[in-house]
């Protein structure tokens, strides 16, 4: 039996929009490796990651603490992780005090040290939550990276993020599959700069 050409060319564009959105990322690997290299610099000195989204991007960033601190690939080394969104008694004990704005803000202040890495996850780049932390964590000199969908909205271009990266697609289902893809890519670039600490320079792994 075959199928409807309508239904066969709307498979080809699902998978069309998929691998439109992961390609333009993919064209920006030098500010991956960027990243990477920046990241695993701060985890060579100490530092550890802490990670935050809201809704479904607060479950990606608990898919990226334990992705860094448990890793599936036998032999990898754990690193220091935690997610902000997983504690709901902290979070709503937050937001009816502070506001919900300031939900990781607070986390941060408190958690983090200079040492440290921020990563915020946001669909669509318009998030008020990520935006706050991201900027108690830059006043506070962390190193902060974005994982933006759409346009990347007012996070793309703040000046409180070290590094941004924007899947640029409106649809929110290819946002967060590029997102799981792109912080696998995260993850795994981060052991090739630890596992040869020469290439982060000598001013780094002194």
């Amino acid at each position: 039996m075959r199928l409807l050409p309508s239904l066969e060319a709307a498979v080809h564009d699902a998978f069309s929009r998929r691998e439109q959105s992961a390609s333009e990322l993919a064209d920006d690997a030098e500010r991956v490796a960027f990243i990477c290299r920046d990241m695993a610099a701060r985890f060579h000195r100490g530092g550890k990651l802490i990670v935050f989204g809201n809704g479904t991007a607060g479950t990606d960033a608990g898919h990226i603490a334990v992705e860094f601190m448990h890793p599936v690939i036998v032999g990898k080394r754990a690193l220091p992780a935690l997610a902000l969104a997983n504690d709901a008694a902290s979070i709503t004990g937050i937001g009816a005090r502070e506001g919900f704005a300031e939900i990781f803000a607070h986390q941060l202040r408190h958690f983090a040290s200079s040492a440290d890495i921020a990563l915020g996850v946001s669909s669509d780049g318009w998030c008020a939550s990520v935006r706050r932390g991201l900027e108690v964590a830059r006043e506070s000199g962390l190193l902060t990276v974005a994982l933006l969908g759409g346009d990347g909205g007012d996070l793309a271009d703040s000046i409180t993020v070290d590094h941004a990266l924007v899947v640029r697609s409106s649809d929110p289902l290819v946002v967060k599959e590029v997102h799981v893809t792109t912080y696998h890519v995260l993850w795994e670039l981060v052991h090739v700069f630890l596992e040869q600490p020469g290439i982060l320079g000598p001013e780094v792994i002194a």
